[in-house]
């Protein structure tokens, strides 16, 4: 790959002018609430996160918040709650963010709410609220702007052409 260096089993990849560690895939989850109802936005999705894969693990599955405790099933991971008013960020912040989760060795799991948000409960015990814009968009075209930005990174992160 292009200016990468190995060392060992860590890569030196140049982020944003300077060289990052990294300790290994971190594996991302991406959990949504609600059906799934537009093809073309849920198609997109899954390119993203197949295209993720090849990179680092990464997943992403319906969820019904009644069933599902992500901090029960992944205890160490950070959390990242999608929320319209959380925290809004560039690529180059998000793309810090991976960054500093493959350092720490530690899984990213990602929660976008469905028609009624969050559970309540959830926001106050989140790592971060992330703001994809302040517009309002549909579901779907979150969980497509959210995998295009998680591949973005993970490409980035490894010297990959795509962002350009």
């Amino acid at each position: 790959m292009s200016g990468e260096r190995r060392h060992g089993a860590l890569i030196l990849a140049p982020i944003l002018g300077r060289p990052t560690l990294h300790n290994g895939p971190v594996k991302v989850s991406i959990y949504y609430i609600g059906k799934p109802r537009d093809a073309g936005a849920n198609a997109m999705a899954a390119e993203y996160v197949k295209r993720t894969a090849r990179y680092l693990p990464c997943e992403m599955r319906e969820i019904r918040p009644d069933r599902f405790d992500p901090w029960a099933r992944h205890p160490s991971a950070t959390k990242i709650l999608l929320d319209a008013a959380g925290r809004t960020m560039d690529s180059a912040a998000f793309i810090a963010l991976v960054s500093k989760a493959e350092m720490e060795s530690r899984d990213l799991v990602f929660v976008i709410g469905g028609a009624d948000g969050l559970p309540a409960d959830w926001k106050p015990r989140a790592s971060l609220l992330l703001s994809l814009s302040p517009m309002t968009f549909p579901h779907e075209f979150a969980r497509v702007m959210l995998t295009e930005q998680i591949y973005r990174a993970a490409t980035t992160l490894r010297g990959h052409p795509y962002p350009r």
